[in-house]
């Protein structure tokens, strides 16, 4: 039998049984029966919170990408010193040590399993490239480089990838090891 929760707490309940859902078994095994089943729930519960299930996969989407988006900290231009190594591994170890926390949020968001819906890829392009550009105002000015732009796409590339790692085989790519290969390769890219 359902327990009564307030409509948020409900909202909230049936985003995270649809979440489970895409963890487990991807995008495709998303229906309204599965949600309700998943939640213990009936159907018209799942109905009366979600007009229907594109409305429900959307509401995931943008929750989970407001989630990863929050758990960032990128540096800006004010928080970094004359030399912005420190700062920026700072920053990597903060991302990493999100996607360690809630790997289900980003694994939907770095690697979308089949199905995800086109405003998933939206969404994460948009969070990409605001990402990529407060980097590049960061770094600009700070490091020799003759290309900013590339050079916050380069470190934006090794973060991701780092977090892919991390995802797909935490004992083998900890925090720690790519966090100082980071640093190791900024010391060779930006002596």
């Amino acid at each position: 039998m359902a327990t009564r929760m307030q409509a948020g707490e409900r909202r909230e309940q049936l985003l995270d049984a649809t979440k489970t859902i895409v963890a487990e078994r991807g995008f495709h095994a998303v229906s309204i029966e599965a949600v309700a089943r998943e939640a213990g729930i009936t159907r018209p519960i799942v109905y009366g919170h979600f007009r229907d299930l594109p409305g429900l996969l959307e509401a995931l989407v943008q929750r989970e990408t407001a989630r990863a988006l929050s758990q960032l900290h990128i540096v800006g231009p004010d928080e970094l010193a004359d030399d912005p190594r420190e700062p920026l591994l700072a920053s990597l170890r903060t991302y990493l040590e999100a996607v360690r926390a809630d790997p289900a949020t980003w694994r939907l968001v770095l690697m979308p399993p089949e199905g995800a819906p086109p405003i998933l890829h939206d969404l994460i392009a948009e969070g990409r490239a605001a990402v990529l550009e407060q980097l590049t105002r960061a770094v600009g000015p700070r490091l020799e480089s003759p290309d900013p732009e590339l050079f916050a796409h380069t470190l934006s590339a090794i973060s991701d990838e780092g977090a892919r790692l991390l995802l797909t085989d935490p004992e083998r790519y900890p925090v720690e090891r790519i966090v100082s290969f980071a640093g190791w390769l900024m010391r060779e890219l930006a002596p």
